[in-house]
């Protein structure tokens, strides 16, 4: 089993050491049973395979926000859709200062069209099938996550806003 990390979303320089938590957004993007992922290019967690996403800037909506990563990390268009996921990713220094710390909400998002191609601060991008996720330096949230909702993988992937909208531990 590969080792699986925390948290997991791609910053600059500017977010560490921050006076107050940056709200980030991931993406749940399913197609044909496989699951979108990046490769980390940045710190926090610099090579770990995660949910793709980023920081929302101001004036932007979760869901432009969203749909905007995805884009850059990965040249796919999505439609963001349902809210399935929130948790706190905070990592402290050596002297216990918050060196991260992101509020992170998860959306559904539904493929639209495009061909993966990691981008921005995305050092790989794939989808990548349930079992390949045992293979991979993953974050612990997004295995977490694709765990509780493992009824995505059972119809080919296809529609997840809609499944999530619907799933049971939602209620």
């Amino acid at each position: 089993m590969s080792p699986i990390r925390a948290g997991s979303i791609g910053t600059g320089p500017r977010s560490q050491y921050p006076e107050a938590p940056r709200i980030a957004v991931g993406a749940v993007v399913l197609r044909e049973g496989r699951v979108l992922l990046v490769q980390r290019g940045k710190p926090p967690d610099e090579d770990v395979w995660a949910l793709p996403g980023g920081s929302v800037e101001l004036g932007e909506t979760m869901a432009e926000a969203v749909e905007r990563e995805v884009l850059e990390e990965t040249g796919v268009v999505v439609r963001a859709g349902a809210v399935v996921h929130a948790f706190d990713m905070v990592e402290r220094d050596d002297d216990a200062r918050v060196r991260f710390h992101y509020v992170i909400v998860n959306l559904a998002c539904d493929y639209v069209s495009g061909e993966v191609v990691a981008g921005g601060d995305a050092r790989a991008a794939r989808f990548v099938a349930r079992d390949e996720l045992a293979t991979l330096r993953s974050s612990r949230t997004s295995v977490e996550l694709l765990q509780r909702i493992t009824t995505f993988f059972e119809d080919g992937g296809n529609d997840a806003a809609a499944r999530l909208d619907s799933h049971p531990w939602r209620k």
